[in-house]
């Protein structure tokens, strides 16, 4: 209820502002809300023209996607949230979100200025609450991803897609990418249509799908492999004890996003204090080895997220986001 609230809360003051502010003319919106502009044609909102709307914050407020326990990650990201507050000579507060609705309210309504979004997420943050991507956990070499992987106990007798015919098959969230909207876009090539061939069981969370087909609550599970991972490798689970029927192509893994609205020389400063860090230890750790921050751009690396979108008839817009958290309500 509290989450349900404050995003109601942060909507509201949205839609007051929105009213009391002349919208800047625009010759190019593309899947952007009203309240932003994309004449430069690179799909995410362009910086206001008038200088009174950006932002230069003297408290920068952070945050990491809500796939796991929140607290957990404070913890995590705290030798870098310590690095930025000294990088930027500003003090910086890590936000702890409860679900993907409520961390994309929070930049939309401008109370978030910087965070990790799942993939998913990451589009309907960029055309709802005007979110630039600019980088993803990586190494040198490259940035991180994670495959949709769909899970079952090892035990059962699961051995192949037309096998969940019927069965109770978890995914996540309407708006989570590996969770849902692949699982749509994917596996009615496959032969197995969720909605048709199975009833789709909203769990809430990647750990609490695996968790549910570790305790037998779903016979099978929709889920991001890195989280899978994870959780094998803090002992939360045994890898063994699953099998994996099938894995899909790769996706980039959470974006970091900035406000759209960012004052430049600040943002400028921002980014790059992002850039020249190197994890430490534990968050390599906790990150599967990954050790920076990776510049990527939303237009490249995200077209495949896109593509997904568009092969199961889904857009990131405001209608179809607040269809699709409408009927997870429900349930």
């Amino acid at each position: 209820m509290r989450v349900i609230r404050d995003a109601a809360v942060a909507l509201a003051l949205v839609l007051g502002a929105m009213s009391s502010m002349a919208a800047e003319a625009c010759s190019n919106r593309g899947d952007l809300d009203a309240n932003y502009c994309d004449e430069n044609k690179d799909l995410v909102a362009d910086t206001p023209k008038d200088a009174k709307r950006l932002k230069s914050p003297n408290t920068i407020v952070f945050t990491y996607t809500p796939v796991e326990d929140p607290a957990v990650y404070e913890k995590i990201f705290k030798p870098f949230t310590d690095h930025l507050a000294q990088c930027m000579a500003k003090r910086v507060v890590f936000y702890q979100v409860q679900s993907n609705a409520a961390e994309i309210e929070a930049m939309r309504s401008g109370r978030l200025h910087v965070g990790g979004f799942s993939t998913g997420p990451t589009a309907f943050a960029v055309n709802i609450a005007g979110a630039i991507p600019f980088a993803v956990k990586g190494t040198e070499k490259e940035f991180q991803g994670y495959n949709l992987i769909l899970i079952v106990k090892k035990s059962s007798a699961f051995q192949n897609m037309a096998d969940l015919k019927g069965k109770r098959v978890a995914h996540t969230a309407p708006s989570s990418n590996s969770g849902h909207m692949a699982p749509m876009a994917l596996f009615p090539k496959l032969g197995l249509a969720p909605g048709k061939d199975y009833n789709i069981l909203f769990s809430g969370k990647h750990d609490q799908s695996v968790m549910g087909v570790n305790s037998g609550d779903y016979d099978a599970a929709a889920v991001a492999s890195d989280v899978f991972e994870r959780m094998a490798e803090r002992g939360q689970i045994k890898a063994d004890d699953f099998r994996i029927i099938y894995r899909s192509p790769k996706f980039p893994t959470s974006s970091f996003a900035y406000a759209h609205d960012l004052e430049p020389s600040f943002r400028d400063k921002m980014l790059k204090c992002f850039y020249d860090y190197r994890f430490t230890p534990e968050m390599q750790k906790a990150f599967a080895g990954a050790d920076r921050f990776v510049p990527v751009s939303f237009q490249k690396d995200w077209q495949v997220v896109r593509d997904v979108s568009e092969a199961g008839g889904q857009k990131f817009n405001r209608a179809a986001y607040d269809a699709e958290e409408a009927k997870a309500k429900k349930q």
